[in-house]
């Protein structure tokens, strides 16, 4: 790495520090370290090995591993070679995902103290690598310059004002009203790839975990969240003091933040902007003392210029380490570092908690050490291949400091452990000095499956590997205990409750299991929470080995939602094939099933009754399940579709079942009276020649019969005569061209707060049209929200009074959820959004009493649940203004700005010319014009409408209030105008691209690129342009 302008740090010379020779080397190494060497002899190993692995047969088979009769078929057929246990096909109740508590025997080892150490490797402490490049940043100007060796001084933890513990632990957790029209309360689901961080103390038992961009701090004892929102990207990193009160989350993207919190209240303390623009935060740690904060992020390098602002080098793409005093500044870092991308993406990072001035990270391929100060950072970062011991190392996991010594210990993903420790000279002096330049000693072969945990509680080195094991091992790597029945899935976190006072001594009464030493001493450790990669988060209580599964939830992208119709419950599936119906008033899963392998749920409805709950799977598969038990009322699954279900939906009356596949093709079920099975199947139709965007059922106005609408990116709106349907014949009735450059997204049925019945659909154009239920004619186009991208899908809120009562639309675009105003109108203050799920909203459904909406994460496999505040949003109407004062401001300058004005002379100008420019009778002068006036002002004010788009216009003006009155509307007033201008007119204005990308089409290529002749040019507007 060298010398540049600009960066932070710099290679400085390291040839005085070469790596001495095998020869040179190995009869130090032997003579210093074989005194701390954790392993045993060759020989001694291998007969204590045979000794465990017999007392581990023995014990297995008179232990008591759970009082789950599940969790024991699981345990039998369970494969090691499988990350995720092999689980059969099962209907859990209410009462098995209330999770309860089992008792968990684990294997005690040989009586002298158990090892799993390779037994070569105590011969492998050569160090025959190449010497570690160091790396140091340069110091920041600065008066005082304090020395990397200086004692480190431990401050006070950070005086930030909040009420005292015994006061705010009584405080309710769970969300409450707030002055958003939406409000997240409650957020099922989590991010399994997100250490699960254990807030338990003496006064709360308390767990946080990652929910999209949202953290939840879940009180499993009495079932209750709080939400810590404040990220607009998806979490990616979490730490947390040892104290457990001071807690720290880091998101990656644009506009990435880091914001600690206070635990205790929920609040957060500090917020620190752009960590690293465009990058991002990966992985923080803190200090014990929650002082000092560090984050590494991988985007493109920053640095501190000379004038201490911040420069951006772009093109460059480098890790920054950063140290922050968040207590004190959370705009610039202490010092930082900048990591060579060579180093791959450091994802884990740890302070030394007996010296914080000391920092290690890892990525999957390389160990990296720190050493720092207030303005001063280097760090090291020793190779080590397989070649060097002669034995294979694997992925690096995680990385801690060895109590009491120099040493640092490194997880491998193949059951490894790399022991690294510091570089000595070549002398036979020892240097207890702590150093940074370290280089590895040994490896380690620990165990047979991959280690994805390394962490410490008191005196033991805590190891969570691949095959859901929790490991215990002393200071010298000799086994202490082991836990292997949790039947949690793989271990990915482990974190223990802090306790003040806690001392390691057996209370009598206390049901501590024994460790692995000769005298069998109780193993006394503080309550810890295990997360795993299948999503499941326990809690094990020490005392009596208790394991209580707190969450079970997806592992996999969820996109199928609904609601029950007339009961507090939700439904929702993901691809894991994982089924799940909660109460979401009580917060409880009432049932759940797993389907086999490979059944990955698209899609699911409640049919109207709520007997029924219908399931699409992308395998093209339906399935009709009991809404109840969720066991299978058909013999066998339909299988019509070979492609993916992608919408599944119920008449009114239960009679018909609809699907829409990835065929664009629908196929319709009905109901049977006279058999066993519910549903036989009817018919299917491909009317569509692109993908369906949604099916709605509807009633007939004449005779209460269900009628079926499909609306395809084709731009086609057709209907189904389900009445004239018969067995393998399903007919259409109509089929329409709704759109004609626009694409629609989705379509419902409009309440009934308007004496015409319509179908309201969200085009990709930031419209709203409303069309004639019986006639499909384009009645109305409205302005529709805009908040960066076009609406997907969109509900009516639901309300006791569909007649009296105001009504609301709910609808989702690529990342927000939002709420909307009805009677639709194209102001913009009767609209809000919210961000729901950064990497994408999959689905909407609203409770059956319009209360809340449920919004599911796609590939976040997560589903909020949020809380309706119609109150908040009706004042935001009031304060943009009424009648046209919202539409004054979508024109440029507004009121009294010269489009107004130039408005008002076109007014004018088209009453002249109706009238006759060479008429000379007495001009009469109105505040309205003729309807054939309206194409012709709407093109002097720069928007150039399709003929198609000027009958639109001029039938919403016309038909207006024909329903009202039985008369056309022949004129139309300068404020209707307005309305029906904004309305129609392109959401943003004219696209550059758009034009460009006409020209490309339209022309011939050249030397000055595409063009084309203007009389050419206009031959084609008049005689080739859209008329239709």
């Amino acid at each position: 790495m060298a010398d540049e302008e600009g960066k932070k740090s710099q290679v400085k010379d390291d040839s005085a520090k070469r790596a001495p020779s095998p020869a040179e080397n190995v009869n130090e190494d032997t003579d210093q370290n074989d005194k701390d060497s954790p392993e045993l002899k060759s020989d001694e190993i291998t007969k204590k090995e045979e000794e465990v692995e017999q007392y581990k047969e023995s014990e297995t088979d008179a232990k008591t591993t759970t009082e789950d009769p599940e969790s024991q078929e699981e345990a039998k057929h369970s494969q090691e070679e499988e990350n995720r246990p092999e689980q059969p096909t099962v209907l859990e109740s209410k009462s098995t995902e209330q999770n309860p508590e089992v008792d968990v025997s684990s294997d005690r080892k040989s009586p002298n103290g158990g090892t799993e150490t390779d037994k070569q490797s105590g011969q492998q402490t050569v160090n025959t690598q190449p010497q570690s490049e160091k790396v140091s940043s340069s110091p920041p100007n600065t008066d005082t310059v304090q020395g990397v060796d200086a004692p480190a001084v431990i401050p006070d933890a950070p005086k930030i004002p909040s009420p005292e513990k015994s006061e705010v632990t009584s405080v309710g957790l769970e969300g409450s009203m707030s002055s958003a029209a939406l409000n997240v309360i409650w957020s099922f689901g989590l991010n399994r790839n997100i250490p699960v961080l254990n807030l338990t103390d003496n006064s709360r038992k308390l767990i946080m975990y990652a929910c999209a961009h949202v953290g939840v701090l879940y009180d499993f004892e009495n079932n209750r969240q709080h939400i810590l929102q404040g990220h607009i990207n998806p979490i990616t990193c979490t730490c947390v003091s040892e104290d457990k009160r001071w807690l720290a989350t880091g998101d990656k993207g644009a506009d990435s933040t880091v914001i600690v919190w206070d635990t205790y209240t929920g609040v957060p303390v500090q917020t620190i902007f752009d960590t690293n623009p465009e990058g991002g935060v990966v992985a923080m740690a803190m200090t014990p003392d929650a002082r000092y904060l560090a984050t590494l992020s991988a985007a493109p390098t920053q640095t501190v210029a000379p004038d201490n602002t911040w420069a951006h080098k772009a093109g460059s793409e480098f890790a920054v380490l950063s140290i922050w005093n968040w207590t004190v500044d959370g705009d610039t870092p202490l010092c930082t570092a900048e990591l060579n991308p060579s180093y791959g993406v450091q994802s884990f990072i740890h302070f030394n908690p007996e010296d914080i001035h000391f920092l290690v990270s890892n990525s999957d391929s390389q160990v990296i050490f720190y050493q720092w100060n207030d303005n001063h950072m280097e760090y090291f970062a020793p190779p080590l291949t397989d070649q060097d011991f002669n034995k294979p190392v694997g992925r690096y996991s995680q990385s801690i400091f060895q109590k009491n010594s120099t040493r640092v210990l490194t997880s491998t993903s193949i059951g490894n452990l790399v022991v690294w420790d510091t570089n000595r000279p070549l002398t036979k002096l020892h240097d207890s000095q702590p150093s940074a330049d370290k280089k590895a000693l040994k490896i380690i072969r620990q165990q047979e499956r991959g280690i994805n945990v390394l962490t410490t509680t008191e005196n033991f080195i805590v190891v969570g590997d691949m095959a859901g094991h929790v490991k215990f091992f002393d200071q010298s790597l000799k086994l202490v205990h082991w836990y292997q029945d949790f039947h949690l899935g793989p271990v990915t976190s482990i974190s223990f409750a802090f306790y003040p006072n806690f001392e390691p001594v057996a209370k009598e009464g206390s049901n501590y299991p024994p460790d692995a030493t000769i005298e069998a001493r109780r193993f006394v450790i503080k309550d810890f929470v295990v997360g795993s990669s299948i999503a499941i988060f326990g809690s094990v209580t020490a005392d009596g080995t208790k394991v209580k599964v707190i969450h079970r939830e997806h592992d996999a992208a969820i996109h199928a939602l609904s609601a029950h119709p007339s009961l507090p419950y939700v439904v929702m599936g993901s691809y894991s094939g994982l089924l799940k119906i909660w109460n979401y008033e009580k917060k409880q899963v009432m049932v759940s099933r797993q389907f086999e392998k490979n059944s990955m749920i698209r899609c699911c409805a409640y049919d109207p009754k709520g007997a029924y709950i219908a399931v699409g799977f992308v395998n093209g598969s339906v399935r009709v399940l009991d809404s109840i038990t969720l066991e299978d009322q058909t013999a066998e699954p339909f299988r019509y579709a070979r492609y993916g279900i992608t919408h599944i939906a119920f008449s009114h009356n239960s009679q018909f079942l609809a699907t829409a596949d990835g065929e664009y093709t629908i196929s319709v079920f009905k109901k049977q009276h006279l058999n066993d099975e519910p549903y036989g199947y009817l018919g299917r139709y491909r009317a569509h020649y692109k993908d369906i965007q949604d099916i709605i059922f509807g009633i007939h106005l004449d005779s209460n019969q269900p009628r079926l609408l499909s609306l395809g990116k084709d731009r086609v709106l057709v209907e189904y005569d389900l009445e004239n349907s018969s067995k393998d014949n399903l007919r259409i009735t109509s089929s329409d061209r709704i759109e004609q450059s626009a694409v629609p997204q989705c379509l419902t049925w409009y309440p009934p707060i308007t004496k015409e019945h319509f179908i309201v659909t969200a085009n990709d154009q930031f419209k709203f049209k409303l069309y004639n239920a019986t006639t499909k004619m384009c009645r109305k186009t409205l302005l529709g929200p805009t908040y960066g991208s076009p609406i997907k899908k969109i509900a009516v809120v639901p309300t006791k009074d569909p007649i009296k009562e105001k009504r609301y639309l709910a609808y989702i675009t690529d990342d927000k959820i939002g709420l909307h105003i009805l009677p639709l109108c194209g102001n913009p203050h009767d609209a809000m959004a919210l961000i729901g799920h950064p990497a994408g909203v999959s689905n909407l459904v609203c409770s059956y009493d319009g209360k809340y909406l449920f919004s599911a994460g796609g590939t976040d496999a997560s589903v909020h649940m949020w809380e309706i505040n119609t109150s908040a949003l009706e004042a935001q109407s009031k304060l943009g203004g009424e009648d046209l004062i919202p539409f004054y401001g979508l024109l440029d300058g507004g009121r009294e700005g010269e489009l107004f004005a130039e408005l008002e002379d076109y007014f004018y100008y088209a009453q002249i010319r109706s009238q006759g420019v060479n008429a000379m009778d007495k001009r009469e002068l109105s505040v309205k014009i003729p309807l054939t006036e309206v194409p012709f002002v709407m093109r002097a004010m720069g928007f150039y409408p399709s003929e198609q788009e000027i009958e639109d216009m001029l039938n919403e003006v016309k038909f207006s209030r024909y329903v009202e009155t039985g008369k056309y509307v022949e004129d139309i007033d300068l404020g209707d105008f307005i309305k029906l201008y904004i309305n129609h007119r392109p959401a943003f204005g004219l696209d550059p691209q758009k034009l460009v990308h006409a020209f490309k089409t339209l022309g011939v290529p050249s030397a000055q690129g595409n063009s084309i002749e203007r009389g050419y040019l206009l031959d084609l507007l008049q005689t080739k342009g859209r008329k239709e």
